[in-house]
């Protein structure tokens, strides 16, 4: 069997042992959702499964101390589309859950790593609107593993695009910056798919009508009912014309050297 940091490509042996030796459990939790005519539906939850594997991968590499990172099965499905950020779940392909749902599903999860010996914890966000109810769900899973005397489980949360230094944002968006939530099927999301998925990307449909007046112009509130014309007609809320796989490997290489520096400083 092949060496893996994926815990569903592992057997049950191999992966009791490597808990023992107290390693890394990494959570990716994504999404189901359109982005936009030129890439898949699996966006989220694809690039954060390979943002979670890239940096265990790099955790278990490094010389530095004896941390290991295993990935856990990701979390496909998300927290409603919000228009701001993600162009809205009216949309079709969008397939949400309730943010109780996520809590419950987060709570769970983590719980489980928790009875299986699992004291270290990163989950891992690729869809902008989950972070709340994930954070919810990892504080109640903490509350339960105190009940049963597993209180030195420790949880780290966070999103992969927050370790993009500002000097690479700079080079890569040199005529600006319109910020993350905005960046939904834009130039990071796409360059990373050229990266990791590249057939899954159809950078051809970039030049169709329906990509014109990119970045998104949205009022800076909420409305229920959504209202549909506010979202542009691509599903996409900034262009992604400049994506190349070459910003994709800026990127990773930038986040996962980031984000092993931060599971270094809480974990090891």
């Amino acid at each position: 069997m092949k060496p893996t940091v994926y815990m569903e490509e592992m057997d049950a042996f191999t992966y009791r042992e490597k808990l023992k030796r107290d390693a890394v459990v990494f959570v990716p939790v994504g999404a189901l959702e359109q982005h936009g005519s030129h890439m898949a539906m699996c966006v989220d939850a694809a690039l954060t499964k390979a943002m979670a594997g890239a940096t265990a991968q790099a955790l278990t590499d490094s010389d530095e101390d004896a941390l290991e990172g295993i990935v856990a099965a990701p979390i496909n499905y998300g927290y409603r589309s919000q228009q701001r950020s993600g162009g809205g779940f009216h949309l079709s392909g969008t397939t949400s859950l309730r943010g109780s749902t996520l809590i419950a599903l987060a709570r769970d999860i983590v719980f489980s790593l928790v009875r299986q010996g699992a004291r270290k914890i990163v989950l891992m966000n690729g869809h902008y609107e989950n972070y709340q109810f994930v954070f919810e769900g990892a504080q109640l899973a903490l509350e339960d593993a105190r009940k049963e005397g597993a209180g030195d489980a420790r949880i780290q949360l966070l999103s992969y695009w927050d370790f993009v230094d500002d000097a690479t944002i700079a080079k890569l968006y040199p005529d600006g910056f319109t910020g993350w939530d905005l960046e939904h099927a834009g130039v990071m999301e796409t360059s990373l798919m050229l990266l990791f998925y590249p057939d899954l990307v159809d950078m051809d449909k970039v030049d169709d009508p329906l990509y014109e007046g990119l970045p998104a112009e949205l009022p800076n509130y909420d409305v229920l009912p959504i209202v549909a014309d506010y979202t542009p007609p691509s599903g996409c809320l900034s262009s992604p014309a400049a994506s190349s796989r070459d910003k994709g490997v800026v990127l990773r290489d930038v986040a996962v050297r980031n984000m092993v520096d931060a599971i270094r400083a809480e974990f090891a």
